[in-house]
């Protein structure tokens, strides 16, 4: 059963200036694994993660690295998940997050369903 749908849109320039007028948002909003990854995908990141938290109903208190996106060479990116998002997960009873991203033209997005 489907438990939440999110979906969010990133411009990567727009998105890019921000972090590097704020440098030490790079490390509040990535993990490590994720920090060094091209701007394009640093947006799309951003927006999975925004996604994820509007699927699991945008609860105040999620922190940015509790959750990591994954790339799968040959499949689709994975979601890990840990403390505070992972609890809000259990919470709805959700075991599956399918996640789809993509990022073309200056554009990242994401869209996310959470499911049981």
């Amino acid at each position: 059963m489907i438990i939440g749908v999110g979906i969010d849109v990133v411009d990567v320039e727009r998105f890019m200036a921000t972090i590097e007028r704020t440098p030490r948002l790079r490390e509040k909003l990535f993990t490590p694994a994720e920090r060094d990854l091209p701007a394009s995908s640093l947006a799309a990141r951003f927006a999975a993660k925004e996604a994820i938290a509007k699927a699991l109903g945008a609860p105040g208190g999620m922190q940015w690295h509790d959750a990591t996106v994954h790339r799968v060479p040959g499949g689709p990116p994975e979601v890990e998940i840990t403390g505070t998002v992972a609890a809000r997960a259990d919470e709805l009873g959700v075991r599956r997050f399918h996640l789809s991203i993509s990022h073309d033209a200056g554009i990242a997005s994401a869209m996310v369903v959470a499911e049981d």
